[in-house]
């Protein structure tokens, strides 16, 4: 809805482009996603936000596009991409580290492929609220794997900081809607009710459970309300760019 994506398949990289105008709901502007994007220099990534590298006037063959890909570039992102002779030119473009989307991966995945990879999604979320970054939307399809098996976020333009948001939960449904299907409480545009991450999350079966076994924390108000206090108060959280089965282990005092 906000980027055209293209890849070479001699490649490890992606290439993101602008749109021109953005699909239905999204109600921000081209600013404001440079402006995500941009953030994500200037912040600690705590190993779970992939690395964005920023570029201008880029000149690829033309004989290298797909015919349809050039015809949706030239569509979507016209102030942005244009044909100068045999070369199509991209004034601005971001690249990423290609990664294996994650709904895809669990869509194929061993039952415990799956569960390890669901376990550390969460611990994905959970390190980047420790750095004061909430994704924003938490589709597992923008999240991805590298290849080390590691879960990280790549899609920054609902990205914002933990600090600015508010953590509510859900109004008890009194049956005064008023029948029209929208809810009868006011929602404010900062406004995060944890409780319906799940259904947004889309899981099913075992990978849910076990996502629910570890991380239902993530689902209340609670857990990031205190994380909204411990980065007001300065307080600095580990995050750890390596599971548990690779850490050093701590002493045992008895015999130390």
């Amino acid at each position: 809805m906000v980027m055209i994506v293209f890849t070479l398949p001699s490649y490890d990289v992606v290439f993101k482009v602008i749109r021109d105008v953005f699909a239905p709901p999204k109600t921000t502007g081209r600013q404001d996603v440079l402006d995500k994007y941009r953030l994500v220099f200037r912040h600690g990534r705590a190993g779970r936000l992939v690395d964005v590298q920023e570029f201008e006037h880029l000149s690829f063959p033309v004989a290298r596009f797909a015919p349809d890909l050039l015809e949706k570039l030239l569509h979507g992102a016209a102030s942005t991409v244009e044909v100068v002779g045999d070369e199509v030119v991209v004034h601005h473009l971001f690249t990423e580290r290609r990664l294996t989307p994650l709904n895809l991966y669990l869509k194929d995945a061993a039952p415990g492929d799956a569960r390890r990879a669901i376990l550390d999604f969460g611990e994905a979320i959970r390190d980047l609220a420790k750095s004061n970054i909430f994704p924003g939307d938490l589709l597992v399809k923008n999240f991805g794997l590298t290849r080390h098996g590691r879960v990280v976020f790549y899609d920054y333009d609902e990205l914002c900081f933990v600090t600015d948001c508010r953590f509510r939960e859900m109004p008890s449904d009194d049956g005064e809607d008023g029948g029209g299907g929208e809810p009868s409480f006011y929602v404010a545009e900062n406004d995060v009710f944890p409780e319906e991450f799940l259904t947004f999350m889309g899981l099913r079966g075992e990978v849910r459970a076990a996502f629910l076994e570890r991380h239902a924390d993530l689902l209340r108000p609670g857990f990031w309300r205190e994380m909204q206090r411990g980065e007001r108060a300065g307080e600095i959280f580990d995050v750890f760019p390596y599971p548990d089965s690779r850490r050093l282990p701590h002493p045992d005092p008895a015999t130390a």
